[in-house]
């Protein structure tokens, strides 16, 4: 039974409202009173409902609504993120994002190090990166962090200049150079002597690409014509920088490789080789490194 709940006010305060025509007369003393309602009041409040309420859709707190299909956010996604979210990377650093490609050509980590005449090749993110200008002209000085430790790190004005796209703030570079002691810090200073991003570093390093097939052969000559190798002009000659591409064929009682030679030689940014993994049979399109 829908009952209405009428309650004598404290002295001094108004009286209550009048209870409605025909019904039951309110107790003596105070006392809390059961008032019936009527058909007519349940007639009308019988559609009515909480403000977000809608029979069954997805604003009814009942039913919850359907989750949208999304792929998992990469480190470098998360990481940035957390990064504008809350001005730091929380979570993670963002080399893991590169590091089981990386560390298959780039092997020494930065807390590694020792002073060292022979030059080292080392991967890291960029970070405090400034312009300092001195009796040399300008110099660039960063430090490059590998989540093992970070090196302070320096490039001349010329290398600077030929390298700017490269060196960015939170950005994975390849450098080459000398490591040495710093007077000033009492630790180590990499002199930078060349700059890879790692497109680049993948065409300079890397052998091959190795894509499984199986079935018809994927669309070689769209991707070489979407993804070019770079020509450059040298006293010899052009030189076409790029990947080579080997098909390996597995059947039930055989499987081989097809070297497709230079004709083949594409520019391996992160999106071609996105593409080869789409082409390739169960997504394996896997660069191959020396050693």
């Amino acid at each position: 039974m829908h009952c209405i709940w009428i309650v004598r006010p404290a002295p001094g305060r108004p009286k209550p409202a009048t209870p409605p025509r025909g019904a039951a007369p309110k107790a003596r003393g105070g006392a809390r009173r059961c008032w019936p309602v009527s058909a007519h009041s349940k007639a009308v409040n019988e559609h009515q409902g909480g403000l977000f309420d809608f029979d069954d859709s997805h604003a009814a707190s009942t039913q919850e609504p359907a989750l949208v299909r999304a792929e998992p956010w990469s480190i470098k996604e998360r990481l940035t993120a957390e990064k504008s979210a809350l001005g730091f990377y929380l979570s993670g650093h963002l080399f893991e994002e590169y590091a089981p490609e990386v560390r298959r050509f780039a092997k020494k980590c930065i807390a590694d190090l020792v002073d060292s005449r022979e030059p080292q090749l080392l991967a890291g993110i960029v970070s405090d990166l400034r312009v300092v200008s001195g009796a040399r002209g300008r110099t660039a000085i960063f430090r490059l962090d590998d989540g093992s430790e970070y090196i302070e790190s320096v490039a001349a004005e010329e290398l600077y200049d030929a390298n700017r796209e490269r060196l960015r703030e939170d950005e994975l570079v390849i450098l080459q150079g000398k490591v040495q002691n710093d007077r000033f810090s009492g630790g180590l200073r990499l002199q930078v002597h060349a700059v890879w991003d790692l497109a680049t570093a993948r065409a300079r390093f890397g052998r091959y690409l190795s894509v499984a097939v199986n079935g018809k052969p994927p669309p070689v000559a769209d991707v070489v014509r979407t993804w070019p190798p770079r020509v450059q002009a040298t006293p010899q000659g052009e030189t076409r920088h790029g990947l080579p591409v080997r098909l390996h064929l597995r059947r039930e009682r055989a499987e081989g490789t097809i070297d497709l030679g230079d004709q083949a030689r594409f520019w391996p940014s992160d999106e071609a080789l996105a593409r080869w993994r789409t082409l390739a049979h169960e997504g394996r399109a896997v660069v191959v490194y020396e050693g």
